[in-house]
């Protein structure tokens, strides 16, 4: 029969030593960790959480969430066990704060950089604008369209509400920043239905002293003052108005930097002709575009012809540049201080 009345010395086994066992098989937890913890009670404005630490962790509501919460409850359930964000070290008391909102922002950042490498069209929408431009939320981070990548007519204030296609400029993490163009994502699509060689009809939407825009279907493309005419032009201005309607060829569509350029000259059927006679090259238009791919397609011919004599090489006038001065197009970017961060602290 055994003795009930054995002290603690003839046991050998103390309250000290049962607190130095426990702190033996105590699991060690730092900040950034990422632990499972099932939830054993949930209170007004947050949840006690058991983790395996000597003293339940308790996660604020503000943490249960990359989107805004009310209550607990829309999170959390009682006896539901999931993942957790251990996000301070353990306080006076021994307690530990917890977050879910850290862990979904972890993984949002992955997935927006996923997206970047697939190139991918992602459609928003606004919910703010500011003096820079336009916010919207990819994956639960608050992104911004800088002024110059919005491509509508529309007062900025007026898009809060618009769904927009986007395509993903910067995605930065280390900087807090993400940073989508919707005039890139509108040029993209619009050049999945053009092709170089092919005329179209545009309109004339701003002239600078390097060329034109011209706006062909609700993108812009540039009309650089080279590509006007085969005789030397001092401005634009001296050819086109703002607001005429212009017929133009693509002579080069550049999908990652969101550009389309075009030209007039190659569509005279004499030099100069842009200037002595417009109509005449409209009504000519297709007939020298045709010549223009056929051109173009002997060169390529010649190019990757291997056993074949190359084909002669147009003249250095006769294929414009892929790309134009840098200027036309304004930067990705605004200064350091427009762009908003990713995640709000």
């Amino acid at each position: 029969m055994v003795n009930q009345n054995l002290t603690a010395t003839e046991i050998g086994f103390t309250h000290e030593d049962f607190a130095a066992l426990l702190d033996k098989y105590d699991y060690h937890f730092s900040p950034g960790d990422i632990v499972p913890g099932t939830v054993f009670s949930i209170e007004p404005r947050g949840a006690l959480i058991d983790i395996g630490a000597k003293t339940a962790a308790y996660i604020p509501i503000q943490e249960m969430s990359i989107n805004r919460v009310d209550s607990p409850e829309e999170v959390l359930q009682s006896n539901e066990t999931r993942e957790f964000f251990i996000l301070t070290d353990e306080n006076e008391d021994g307690q530990l704060t917890l977050s879910i909102r850290r862990i979904e922002y972890m993984r949002a950042w992955e997935r927006v950089r996923q997206l970047q490498a697939e190139d991918a069209t992602v459609r928003s929408g606004v919910f703010a604008t500011n003096r820079g431009g336009a916010l919207v939320r990819i994956e639960g981070l608050r992104g911004f369209i800088p002024g110059s990548h919005i491509s509508t007519r529309k007062p900025k204030e007026e898009l809060v509400g618009e769904e927009l296609p986007l395509k993903f400029l910067e995605v930065d993490e280390e900087r807090n920043r993400l940073v989508l163009s919707h005039r890139r994502a509108l040029v993209e699509r619009k050049m999945n239905r053009l092709e170089v060689g092919e005329v179209v009809i545009g309109t004339v939407r701003g002239i600078k002293p390097y060329g034109a825009f011209i706006d062909i279907g609700g993108v812009s493309g540039l009309l650089h003052i080279s590509e006007i005419s085969h005789e030397h032009i001092d401005t634009p201005h001296s050819v086109f108005n703002v607001n005429d309607e212009v017929k133009v060829m693509i002579i080069d569509l550049d999908a990652e930097r969101g550009r389309i350029s075009l030209s007039t000259k190659q569509l005279e059927p004499e030099p100069g002709d842009m200037i002595k006679n417009r109509d005449l090259v409209y009504d000519k238009a297709e007939e020298m575009a045709a010549k223009y791919r056929e051109q173009l397609l002997a060169k390529q011919q010649g190019a990757t012809a291997v056993a074949a004599a190359p084909a002669e090489a147009l003249a250095e006038e006769d294929i414009p540049p892929a790309t134009e001065i840098e200027e036309e197009i304004p930067p990705a970017t605004e200064t350091e201080e427009e762009i908003p961060v990713a995640v709000e602290e």
